[in-house]
């Protein structure tokens, strides 16, 4: 990783949102050359530059994403790219169809055209479970992200650009997370308002976020998409977690905080995918994650995957049907409860 980072220099793309801030952190850690944050909020570009402090290495970009223009000008020099920047909200997106296209695909068009004119070195795409499957508008923007990135290869001509994907699911604490909206209401005593109780959904945290993106930069050979194993909850039991833990430390009494459900909203679903069943057959496993190798692009041998990988004790995953929330064991409210008390969370 330090070989891959130091000295280099580094795009984020949506670098003051909760991924892209934990992803320059863990970034400067190994000595880049300079790290460039490209986004539209100048607001949370001044709150990210108090937090880091005066450091001369991390740059600030305002910019749109809408703005090729704009891109092509911050991506000048640059060795590596992390594009995070994206219209994420499945119910916002739903309402916001047209902006969700300019952002999650013609921006994306932008980036990845301008990463190429510049001979980028690697370029990482951070996809989510909405794209697998698609029931909405900001999954169906997200599974044709992952494609255009992919398929990038085939006009590549002789430029150097490797491109990956990674694909998150719902991220524990980040800008309009569950977790965010239901402490806020406990903390005011409002109800709590739940979608579905049985709806199921993949967790993992910020920094377990950021740590997945670095692993697609080590390991990628030519656009795999990556896949974090991570737990299963039911909604329901996080916010029965929540309300166990918080209630007293806002000074309110659990009895006296209700439950309200809201059914779910446009273009949710009970269930999430990380990975189709199709997928999974030419896919690699490793113990923190998968890997999903391309399909139509260098025909895959043994031999092909590089020596680095082989002593981990990888596998092809033709014996299992995807990776779901109903497939994969779901976390009982006392191992909740210890994950969030492990990350800080509670």
């Amino acid at each position: 990783m330090e070989n891959l980072i130091k000295n280099k220099i580094i795009l984020v793309t949506g670098g003051t949102g909760s991924i892209g801030r934990e992803l320059v952190k863990q970034l400067l850690k190994f000595e880049p050359k300079q790290i460039r944050i490209f986004s539209r909020d100048q607001s949370k570009q001044l709150f990210l530059q108090h937090e880091l402090g005066n450091n001369d290495i991390v740059r600030y970009f305002i910019g749109d994403i809408r703005d090729k223009e704009r891109v092509e000008l911050a991506v000048e020099n640059v060795d590596i790219i992390f594009h995070a920047a994206a219209l994420k909200h499945v119910v916002s997106c739903e309402y916001n169809p047209f902006e969700a296209i300019k952002t999650n695909i013609n921006g994306l068009q932008n980036v990845i055209e301008s990463a190429l004119k510049n001979n980028v070195e690697r370029f990482v795409y951070i996809s989510t479970d909405k794209a697998v499957e698609p029931s909405n508008i900001m999954g169906s923007t997200k599974s044709l992200g992952e494609k255009l990135v992919s398929n990038a290869y085939y006009y590549k001509g002789k430029k150097r650009t490797i491109f990956s994907s990674v694909r998150f699911g719902n991220v524990l604490n980040s800008e309009g997370s569950v977790l965010q909206i239901w402490k806020k209401q406990i903390e005011k005593g409002n109800e709590i308002t739940i979608t579905e109780p049985e709806m199921r959904r993949f967790f993992m945290s910020i920094p377990q976020a950021a740590q997945l993106v670095l692993h697609a930069l080590n390991y990628t050979q030519v656009n795999e998409i990556f896949v974090l194993k991570m737990p299963v909850m039911r909604v329901m039991d996080l916010a029965d977690v929540l309300i166990d833990e918080l209630t007293s430390k806002y000074g309110r009494r659990k009895e006296d905080i209700k439950i309200k459900f809201i059914g779910k909203g446009d273009g949710e679903r009970m269930h999430e995918k990380l990975m189709t069943e199709e997928e999974a057959e030419r896919a690699i496993e490793t113990q923190e994650f998968f890997i999903v190798r391309p399909p139509l692009l260098i025909p895959y041998k043994k031999e092909h995957i590089t020596p680095y990988l082989l002593p981990n004790g990888l596998k092809m995953q033709k014996e299992i049907k995807g990776y779901s929330t109903e497939n994969s064991k779901i976390l009982d409210k006392d191992e909740i409860r210890a994950l969030l008390i492990k990350e800080g969370l509670i």
